[in-house]
């Protein structure tokens, strides 16, 4: 397939209108409702820290007076075009890790800022580039609003920093982590778009272009003993809730590996 050579070559791939309105406007309402949640009670850590993201959509504390609204957000997350979409590119070893909602900082009080999502692990950088090859970890972001919101340096999921990319993104040698960088390429999505991106290649959030921004990432990928300690069980179909989901593959292998860690 044309995509994924695309993807081998760049380590990400744009492909245009998967989902439909409704589609859209379903996942809308119910990240609007778990969004304004998560705002209620982290106002004062939003504001102060100017975060840009919170994780763990899926956890049972978003859906304890809507326990139907879990399962179809389940579904959705894993729709058949999507589903499928992902085996041909990638094989069907990929497991659910985890969600993602992007917006803006407070005021849009924060520069963007290069990096690679692991280095907020405790790993160290060293060994993330030894392992680089042999991660997959994916993203995949759903925008529910029209963004130029991501910006990604191609062929970084294949190699590791240049000796300028590492000074930024690490802020060395008196760099910013928000400096431009050279080769780079600002991604444009509208709703209905996917974006795929390898998490581990350099990436960063785009602010100022966006007045809102409201983008839905899906993170799988295939385990690895790096990834796999931040699997969260909570962030998963129940077994009950697994009876009702049609494409479970990627949760049923999930739940395996809470079971029996690799």
């Amino acid at each position: 397939m044309e995509t994924v050579e695309t993807y081998r070559q760049q380590g990400f791939l744009v492909i245009k209108a998967l989902f439909g309105a409704s589609e859209i406007e379903a996942l809308t309402k119910i990240v609007d409702r778990i969004h304004r949640q998560w705002l209620a009670e982290n106002r004062a850590v939003y504001i102060e820290n100017r975060l840009v993201n919170m994780h763990s959509l899926t956890n049972p504390r978003y859906f304890e007076h809507h326990p139907a609204e879990r399962l179809r957000f389940f579904q959705s997350l894993a729709s058949d075009r999507l589903t499928k979409l992902l085996a041909k590119l990638f094989g069907d070893q990929l497991y659910f890790h985890n969600t993602q909602l992007f917006f803006n900082p407070y005021q849009n009080s924060r520069l963007p800022y290069w990096h690679r999502d692991m280095q907020y692990s405790p790993i160290d950088d060293a060994e993330l580039q030894a392992e680089q090859l042999k991660l997959l970890a994916l993203h995949i972001r759903i925008p529910l609003l029209t963004e130029t919101g991501i910006e990604l340096i191609p062929g970084t999921h294949q190699r590791w920093d240049t000796d300028l990319e590492r000074d930024v993104r690490l802020e060395l040698n008196g760099r910013k982590n928000s400096e431009a960088l050279p080769d780079s390429l600002l991604i444009s999505l509208e709703p209905g778009d996917i974006l795929i991106f390898d998490a581990q290649m350099l990436h960063r959030g785009n602010y100022q272009l966006n007045p809102e921004r409201k983008a839905l990432d899906l993170c799988v990928g295939k385990p690895h003993r790096y990834t796999l300690p931040f699997l969260d069980a909570g962030n998963l179909p129940t077994a009950a809730e697994m009876e009702h989901i049609e494409n479970k593959q990627w949760y049923k292998l999930a739940r395996a590996m809470m079971i029996e860690p690799r």
